[in-house]
């Protein structure tokens, strides 16, 4: 866990870097807020146990890739992808998987970006290369996670129908809206540009 501890503490320290940089020099920022978290130890059995998968440290290093998590919250969609294309150009970041829960939603409306990453450790004797899963959302996408996730524990991991239903409508109405606030970012950044319209 240390060492997913310090990888963790590695990509946010270049995801901070990225932040103040926008907060400072440029005039716009993309990233509105960063969360991380390690999975705790419950977790991990879990997990490993749902795969089918022996309880050994072994097995939790090899198939439970989020020990180690970073959430980025973004106020529009495009954001999402203008941050992925800067995690992308981090030398020593290595994106193993992608999974774009944006463009093709799961069943129950949930959205998100959801990227596997390696980075080094640089331990005394030796560098160990160390997955962290990062997440990217809007504040709305965010807003309904958060819901869903909590409805989900309440009814044991069973949500009833019709309360699924209603998740799902709740999240048709989000990506609604965050493409219309996606459009009106894209009028500003018109008229900044110095266009007028007609």
């Amino acid at each position: 866990m240390l060492i997913h501890k310090f990888a963790m503490d590695e990509v946010n320290t270049k995801l901070q870097i990225l932040n103040e940089e926008f907060q400072h020099i440029h005039q716009y920022n993309p990233i509105e807020h960063i969360k991380s978290r390690l999975k705790h130890q419950q977790g991990i059995i879990q997990k490993l146990e749902r795969k089918g998968y022996a309880l050994t440290p072994e097995n939790a290093r090899r198939y439970v890739h989020d020990m180690a998590g970073i959430r980025i919250t973004c106020s529009f969609t495009s954001d999402i992808y203008h941050v992925l294309r800067m995690i992308k150009h981090q030398r020593d970041i290595t994106v193993v998987n992608l999974k774009d829960y944006i463009q093709k939603p799961k069943p129950n409306g949930y959205q998100s970006l959801h990227l596997i990453v390696k980075i080094p450790v640089f331990l005394a004797a030796s560098t160990e290369k160390t997955l962290v899963e990062i997440q990217m959302r809007t504040v709305a996408m965010d807003f309904w996670a958060s819901l869903e996730h909590k409805l989900f524990y309440k009814f044991d991991q069973e949500i009833p129908h019709a309360l699924r239903k209603e998740l799902k409508s709740a999240a048709d109405t989000m990506k609604v809206l965050d493409e219309k606030m996606e459009s009106i970012k894209c009028e500003i950044d018109f008229v900044k540009s110095g266009h007028t319209f007609m």
